[in-house]
């Protein structure tokens, strides 16, 4: 419950996958696997969540993935289908229940199949749907939201939404000189501050010399309580992760301190949790509207690829410490023949 993951915390086996399939069954190769911040609390033994469950010891860990099918006894599947579960496996090859798949179209990705895995995929709808059921954007009502963890896999997706949405300007909060620069230069963002360096609180009173209207959370703590203690009255926290808090053994969302709630009282700002799997209505016109921003150019797609099952437990611990700009995704097959 207490601690940080590191990659020795898996290990790689191999073993034979039965020959045949049964009826209603698909075997898939994977493509891709994806980590994020959520799978650190299946490594408790309770997640603090009824959606998710905990890894088992000694049993194959899985999460979002993309493969090609090989064989299918699934009315809804043929061979060369390209399918993405929530549930898949952490293996180069699976048999499946096809009941958990979805088929995906690769040109709504201009064959970059990866992506379901991350802006056209379940981190993007977090972040659109977040902003649009608990950001309470209007647009040309000049507000200021503020996104930390601002370079990462919803983080750097909500900063680009805010701005088509209709926020007027858009402050990111990261690690790194070079993310600053990323958010800026690339993403369109107005302006970045690196936490590491200079006092945060400062540096955002310079940049939001009107007050933060509203705050994509993606890391709670100390980055969260100095945003909301420059927030406007009757604005929004849109809670999407508390990455800094996950190491520990806190109750989710966290509790905020004493001064920092009562200025979130006395303002009138709304911190709801914000579970993205209560809108599944959303996805299908989300999943589109996030292909056709990208298709038009106007959402910017960022990836950090690491090679091979093997390096499963090390992209992980790498994402978990903030090693990734945009989303971090493993490459298991490169071969969609």
């Amino acid at each position: 419950k207490n601690g940080s993951p590191v990659a020795e915390n898996f290990r790689v086996e191999e073993v034979n996958l039965p020959d045949n399939i049964c009826e209603g069954q698909v075997k898939a190769r994977t493509l891709y696997l994806s980590v994020d911040p959520y799978m650190r609390c299946r490594m408790n033994e309770d997640t603090g969540s009824d959606y998710i469950t905990p890894w088992q010891l000694s049993q194959v860990t899985d999460g979002g993935g993309i493969g090609i099918i090989e064989e299918s006894k699934h009315k809804n599947f043929t061979k060369g289908d390209f399918v993405t579960s929530f549930y898949w496996p952490w293996q180069t090859k699976v048999i499946l229940d096809g009941n958990i798949l979805e088929k995906v179209d690769p040109k709504l990705v201009d064959g970059h199949l990866s992506y379901f895995l991350g802006a056209i995929g379940m981190p993007g709808l977090t972040s659109l749907i977040g902003i649009q059921e608990k950001g309470h954007i209007t647009a040309g009502s000049n507000q200021t939201m503020v996104v930390s963890g601002a370079a990462g896999a919803c983080g750097s997706l909500a900063g680009q939404i805010g701005h088509l949405l209709g926020c007027s300007r858009v402050v990111g909060i990261c690690g790194t000189h070079e993310k600053c620069l990323f958010l800026t230069s690339e993403l369109g963002f107005d302006a970045a501050v690196n936490y590491k360096k200079g006092n945060v609180g400062e540096q955002l009173r310079e940049l939001c010399p009107a007050g933060v209207d509203v705050y994509f959370d993606n890391v709670g703590g100390d980055i969260s309580d100095t945003v909301i203690s420059q927030m406007n009255q009757n604005s929004h926290i849109i809670l999407c992760g508390q990455i800094s808090q996950y190491n520990k053994d806190v109750p989710y969302p966290p509790p905020l301190p004493p001064a920092v709630e009562a200025i979130q009282k006395e303002r009138n700002i709304t911190r709801e949790r914000f579970l993205v799997l209560n809108y599944k209505d959303k996805f299908e016109s989300g999943i589109l509207q996030l292909s056709q921003w990208f298709r038009e150019e106007k959402l910017k797609i960022k990836e950090t690829v690491i090679n091979g099952l093997e390096n499963m437990g090390a992209a992980f611990q790498s994402m978990m410490t903030g090693g990734n700009t945009g989303k971090q995704i493993v490459c298991i097959s490169e071969d969609t023949s």
